[in-house]
Parts: structure tokens; sequence; C-alpha cells
């Protein structure tokens, strides 16, 4: 067993938290929950696991993981996602690892998307950084994507085995993510004072959509490249159609 505590967070992940923990029950002895809000069964099927489980309110992505890293029996950090399975090879990776002072490592994150794995459309290869010490490393940004502020002079290693990840069940599940996603991100542009002209939401969609299906060859994927290039491209539509409301609205309120 490495030493190594697990790290999750949660809100209404029924579907995942058992597979999820079930795959890193073998790797890390110590593994935390931290759920923000569930209305499903996601604690009590974490707590069946044998994971330590802690409720609190929704603080924002990089809050979030920060406290449930202060939670956990030991400083190296295993990062990972509800949606998010360890593969045989990575356990045994993870089985024999002995962190370096100074080092971060990457797992190979390989997605599934409505039942296919997904090679193409700049979804692969996607090397995370999840395993860190929280003594030295946090999360930061609240919005959106947060990420780990790795210091300059720290290296970056590869393991080797995937980390597989369950992404999207259904298009449906994806549209709401990505009208959230896209509500997210046109606050976070409008807090930060950001304009763009009536134009952008439509060029930078149609940009998306050509970059993800022809130069990152979302194509090769078949339907399915064709379906997240499309709904990439949506999101980026609904991003910038927001700022500009939101912007709008701004001037309305201000007159």
């Amino acid at each position: 067993m490495s030493a190594l505590s697990a790290v999750i967070i949660t809100r209404d992940e029924a579907h995942n938290i058992v597979a999820c923990l079930q795959s890193v029950k073998a790797v890390c002895a110590d593994v935390v929950v931290v759920d923000t809000g569930s209305t499903d069964a996601t604690v009590a099927l974490a707590e069946e696991q044998g994971a330590k489980v802690e409720s609190i309110d929704w603080p924002g992505y990089s809050a979030a993981k920060n406290f449930a890293n202060s939670l956990a029996a030991n400083d190296w950090i295993l990062s990972i996602d509800a949606d998010e399975r360890v593969s045989p090879e990575l356990a045994q990776s993870l089985i024999a690892l002995q962190p370096q002072a100074q080092h971060v490592y990457l797992l190979d994150r390989f997605t599934n998307y409505c039942g296919h794995w997904v090679r193409y459309c700049g979804w692969y290869p996607e090397w995370k950084a999840r395993i860190f010490d929280r003594r030295s490393i946090q999360w930061q940004g609240d919005f959106v994507h947060e990420a780990l502020a790795i210091p300059p002079d720290y290296q970056q290693e590869r393991l080797d085995g995937k980390l597989y990840h369950y992404s999207y069940y259904t298009a449906d599940e994806h549209y709401q993510r990505l009208d959230r996603y896209a509500q997210l991100a046109a606050q976070q542009m409008h807090a930060n004072g950001k304009n763009i002209s009536p134009l952008r939401p439509a060029v930078s969609a149609a940009a998306r959509f050509l970059t993800t299906y022809f130069i990152k060859q979302g194509w090769r994927d078949g339907p399915t490249g064709l379906a997240i290039s499309r709904r990439a491209a949506l999101e980026v539509y609904k991003k910038y159609s927001g700022l500009l409301r939101m912007n709008r609205l701004g001037k309305q309120n201000s007159q």
C-alpha cells in the first residue's frame, strides 16, 4: 500500500462513486470524500465503501479541493474525480511509487464519451497532474477549471497506466454541463472586465469547431468526434453570448 491519500470531491455522484472508490482502495488505505450537497445516495455509498466522508456547502472548486486535502492522513495526495477509475496498470505504478520532494506526478487520462473511447478531438493524450505534496502545492482558480499551482522548478514525471475517465454517459448530461461551464466562464470574464464585439460568439464558435474537428482530427473519432466538435463549439458560443448579455446589463445598470 502506498503512502498516498486519495481525495475526491463529490456532488450527486451515486452512479460513479462506488466504481471510483473500488479502483483506489487497492492503492490508498486513506480515502477522503468531501461532498458538496448531494441529494442522491453518494454519501451513503461512499461511507459503505469505507471512505472518510465530510459534507460541506459548496465553497468553489479550489477551496473544496484544498479543504479536502487538509483532511487527508498523508501529505502526498492522489486527487481523483468521481467519474475516474484507476486502471490495474496504474494501480501497480502507484503502489510502487516512492514520491520524491519537488516532484509532481502526471497520470495518463483516457476519456470515454457516451460509450466510446476518444483518441482525438484534443482529448487524448491528456496528462493530468494528480499526485502532489499538499505542503507545497495547492489548487487555484474557482470559476470553471481549477489547476494546481506548481512551482516552476518542480519536476513533472509521468506514470505508466491509464486513468480512465467516464466523462458523459448521455448527450443530455453533456448539454447540462456545458451550459454550466459556459455560464461560469462568462461570469469569470465579466468579473475580469473583458469586453468583446457582437461577432465574437459566432466567430469563436466556428473556430472551435474547425480546430476540434479538423486540426485536432476529431473526424477520426467518427460520429463521436463530430458530436464532441459541435458541442465544443456550442459551449464557446454560449460562453461569449453570456458575456455579451452581462456586459449589456452592466452598462444599463450603470446609466
